[in-house]
C-alpha cells in the first residue's frame, strides 16, 4: 500500500520489510538513522520495546504505551532524532466504524486478548465511550492490569473479567489465532455463543477469512477483517513521514489485491 502511495504521489520513496530479531532491534533503528530513512513500522513483538528506543514520543505513543512508527527528524542542534508514534488505536475505531457501522459510544464490547494488541484496542475503545467491556485473555493477571488501568484512566467505562452473560455489540479479536489454518478460534463457544452478538471483528487480514470469522457469518452476525485497521494505521504513518495526505483509496486497493488476489 505504500509503495503504491509513493507512486500515486510521485514521491522517489520505498518501503521496505526486513525481518528483525528483538534483540537486534535497536542496533535496526540505529542503522536506518544512519541510513537516512525517512521513518520505520513496527510490528509484534517491537511496538513495547521500541518505547525506550526513541528520543522522544508523540502524545499516542504516551496515551497507549506503544510504538508501531518512527519518524527520524532533524532536531536544532542538528543530529537526527527519532520520533515514536502510535497510529494503531485511531485506526482500530475508523475501521469499525467504517466497515460494521458500529456506534461505539454506549457498547457493550467484548474483547479477546489483553497482549499488545488488546491493551491498545481496549484502551481506545474506552476512550471512546463505550458502556461495558468484557475483558478475555488466556492469562487472567494480564487482562486484570488492562482492566486496571481502564478503571484509572476511563472510570465511567464498566470492565469485567471473563464472558458475558447477557447480549453484547460487539465482539473484537486481539489474539493472533486464526493466522495459521490449524488454528483454534480464539473464542470459547462454550462460555459465549456467537448469537449474543450482533458484530465480530478479527484484526486478523490473512487469511481474509478466519474460523471465527466463518463462524459468526453463519450465525448471522456482521464481520469484518482486520484490513480496514491496517490500511488507516499505514495511511496515518505515510502522513507522518511524508506530510502529504495519504491517497487512502490507492492504498485500499493495493491491499485488496494483496489480500483476496493471491
Amino acid at each position: 500500500m505504500h509503495n503504491a502511495a509513493f507512486a500515486k504521489l510521485g514521491l522517489n520513496w520505498r518501503y521496505l520489510a526486513f525481518e528483525v530479531d528483538p534483540k537486534n532491534l535497536r542496533a535496526a533503528i540505529e542503522g536506518a538513522r544512519t541510513m537516512n530513512f525517512a521513518g520505520l513500522n513496527f510490528t509484534v513483538p517491537h511496538k513495547l520495546l521500541a518505547m525506550d528506543m526513541v528520543d522522544a514520543l508523540d502524545a499516542s505513543a504516551k496515551k497507549f504505551g506503544a510504538v508501531n512508527t518512527i519518524k527520524f527528524e532533524a532536531a536544532r542542534n542538528g543530529k537526527c532524532r527519532a520520533i515514536g508514534f502510535n497510529t494503531d488505536a485511531d485506526a482500530i475505531i475508523t475501521a469499525l466504524d467504517e466497515d460494521l457501522k458500529i456506534r461505539l459510544r454506549g457498547a457493550k464490547v467484548l474483547l479477546l486478548g489483553a497482549g499488545g494488541a488488546g491493551r491498545t484496542a481496549a484502551l481506545r475503545l474506552a476512550m471512546a465511550q463505550v458502556a461495558e467491556l468484557f475483558l478475555v485473555n488466556r492469562t487472567r493477571s494480564k487482562a486484570e492490569v488492562v482492566a486496571r488501568e481502564i478503571k484509572k484512566r476511563c472510570p465511567s467505562v464498566k470492565v469485567s473479567i471473563g464472558y458475558p452473560k447477557t447480549k453484547i455489540d460487539l465482539l473484537l479479536n486481539a489474539t493472533s489465532l486464526g493466522l495459521k489454518p490449524s488454528d483454534p478460534s480464539p473464542l470459547d463457544e462454550t462460555k459465549f455463543s456467537l448469537k449474543q452478538t450482533r458484530a465480530v471483528y478479527d484484526m486478523i487480514y490473512r487469511p481474509a477469512e478466519t474460523r471465527l470469522l466463518a463462524a459468526a457469518k453463519k450465525s448471522g452476525c456482521k464481520t469484518a477483517n482486520g484490513l480496514g485497521m491496517l490500511l488507516y494505521q499505514g495511511a496515518k504513518a505515510f502522513e507522518i513521514w511524508t506530510g502529504k495526505r495519504a491517497p487512502v483509496p490507492v492504498m485500499r486497493l493495493a491491499l485488496e489485491k494483496n489480500i483476496y488476489d493471491r
